[in-house]
């Protein structure tokens, strides 16, 4: 049987999460502990202010928080969450969010996310904890 590498655990979950997969996101870079995703801004991603639903970039940054959490072949499901919006996000904008381990630890790991738009400026930070279940994912 082969070894499960960061790679191959990102794409299996990828193919069962509908929620990803209908925000567009596409995978960059993936390793053990770290994640980098990216995705477009559509119009009915936007709210009445006419900027992107605060939800759409807590779930790119979510996405990221989770497949770095999961990277390592280890049913890891969020504990805590918290995002700070630094800049407003605009419809066409490109958004990369990049996960990376802060700790991790035997049931637990924490994570930092920052979210970038296609200009490089931090338009969020994004920090979790996940808990480690000991389940295998693939």
């Amino acid at each position: 049987m082969q070894t499960a590498t960061p790679q191959s655990i990102i794409k299996h979950i990828l193919q069962k999460d509908g929620f990803s997969q209908w925000l567009g996101i596409e995978l960059v870079e993936v390793g053990e502990g770290y994640s980098k995703i990216k995705m477009q801004v559509r119009q009915e991603m936007m709210n009445g202010l006419n900027v992107v639903h605060g939800g759409i970039a807590f779930s790119l940054a979510d996405s990221a928080f989770a497949f770095a959490c999961n990277s390592r072949n280890n049913l890891s499901l969020a504990l805590e969450t918290a995002i700070s919006f630094l800049k407003p996000v605009y419809v066409d904008d490109v958004l990369t969010a990049e996960a990376k381990e802060i700790r991790n630890g035997k049931n637990t790991g924490v994570y930092l996310v920052e979210i970038k738009n296609q200009h490089e400026q931090l338009i969020g930070l994004f920090k979790g904890t996940c808990y480690r279940t000991g389940k295998n994912l693939i």
